[in-house]
């Protein structure tokens, strides 16, 4: 006679439980003899520094530059300028700080999870998902502030 599936689902459940758990142990038995899985932490977080630094000079140029062309279109009695080019330096600043911000962030957490034995290779980074979507989100305005420019 069949199992019921009730059981069977019982059944499989404690098995990927226990699996999960014995590979939690791996990768902290792994993590704990192995400093390059810290090394590499490491590494990801500085190049979220580097990104968000880029960023903030990017942005601190673009700022910048636009509040240079106003000051000189305003002598030579010109107007044309619009503000957008603070509004995009100023953007990409506060995104070079939030990505620095996202990268601590997400280092405290791998390393925490790696001390539990609870990570898991190849899962989506939400800083990276979240870093990306500010950017496409100004972009777009920057977009719609070119067509309204022109």
């Amino acid at each position: 006679m069949p199992e019921d599936p009730e059981e069977q689902f019982k059944k499989v459940t404690n098995r990927l439980l226990r699996a999960e758990t014995e590979i939690g142990e791996e990768i902290k038995d792994i993590a704990e003899k192995d400093p390059r899985i810290y090394f590499a932490a490491e590494r990801t977080l500085l190049a979220w520094i580097r990104t968000g630094l880029a960023l903030m000079g990017f942005g601190f140029a673009i700022a910048r530059f636009g509040q240079s062309l106003r000051e000189f279109e305003g002598q030579h009695g010109a107007t044309t300028g619009s503000p957008g080019g603070m509004f995009t330096g100023v953007s990409l600043t506060v995104i070079g700080v939030i990505s620095i911000l996202l990268g601590g962030l997400n280092y405290i957490g791998t390393v925490r999870r790696l001390r539990k034995g609870n990570w898991i290779p190849g899962q989506i980074s939400l800083p990276v998902i979240t870093l990306a979507l500010l950017l496409v989100l100004l972009g777009i305005v920057m977009i719609i502030k070119l067509q309204q420019i022109s």
